[in-house]
């Protein structure tokens, strides 16, 4: 009776064990690999700069451009876009856009990123205006009717 016991905990053990996902599995997910760059032959960082510290670099640049105004800067969204977007693989516009080069590596380390809920994720070609200013409704451009905002917000605080 206690080698029964014993015999049954050990089949129940083994099934437990092979139930489960085995870590060797773990490793046979594809790591990812984003589109190279399609301007210039180098990016401002070394690459395992860049995999490591591209978040904290566009905090950062964030940070100079809305409380100083620096635009254009070394790691600017904008240059980020202008490099790596590539023409859109679904051919829903003729536009280039970097969703395919972030989502590859963001997918896969489940990191949601939310800088396109509010930037244009297309590349300025041709020297045309981004619309990433505009409203999609109306059309209107958003930049002016902030610069207005402001400018009737600072009349009407003066005395």
């Amino acid at each position: 009776m206690k080698h029964g016991r014993i015999i049954g905990f050990l089949l129940v053990l083994l099934g437990l064990l092979l139930a489960a996902p085995m870590p060797v599995l773990a490793g046979d997910v594809p790591l990812p690999h984003p589109v190279k760059a399609v301007k210039g032959s180098q990016c401002v960082e070394p690459v395992d700069t860049m995999r490591r510290e591209h978040m904290n670099f566009l905090k950062h640049q964030r940070d100079d451009t809305l409380r100083g105004g620096i635009r254009g800067a070394k790691h600017s969204l904008r240059q980020c876009i202008d490099c790596h977007a590539i023409p859109d693989p679904k051919g829903a516009s003729k536009d280039r856009t970097v969703g395919p080069f972030c989502t590859s590596c963001h997918e896969y380390a489940a990191v949601s990123i939310d800088c396109f809920q509010c930037h244009t994720a297309k590349a300025e070609d041709g020297g045309k205006q981004s619309s990433r200013w505009r409203h999609k409704a109306g059309g209107e451009n958003l930049l002016s009717e902030l610069r207005t905002h402001l400018q009737g917000s600072t009349k009407e605080a003066r005395p």
